[in-house]
């Protein structure tokens, strides 16, 4: 299910925000044994590039990707951690 919930999460943001560069890492296997996994197992890293970020802040950049995967944070996602850059920030 983790695999379909990347594959998803890929989708979304590439046609939301054309990334120069995307890294989604499944880190559900780090948190099999939390309570949550059992209804809602996907934690993801995502680490994305994007021209769209540009002049926005970080929370702005974050609440943009929530907007996009908002339902499968209600549903399948538990928890993501995200690093949102512009071209020109490492």
């Amino acid at each position: 299910m983790s695999s379909f919930k990347k594959k998803e999460i890929e989708k979304r943001l590439i046609k939301h925000f054309s990334p120069t560069e995307l890294l989604i890492k499944d880190q559900s296997h780090l948190h099999q044994n939390h309570p949550e996994s059992k209804t809602k197992s996907g934690h993801f890293e995502i680490k994305i590039t994007s021209e769209i970020f540009l002049n926005t802040n970080k929370i702005d950049r974050h609440r943009m990707i929530y907007k996009v995967l908002d339902d499968l944070l209600q549903s399948d996602i538990h928890a993501i951690k995200i690093k949102a850059l512009s071209p020109n920030e490492n």
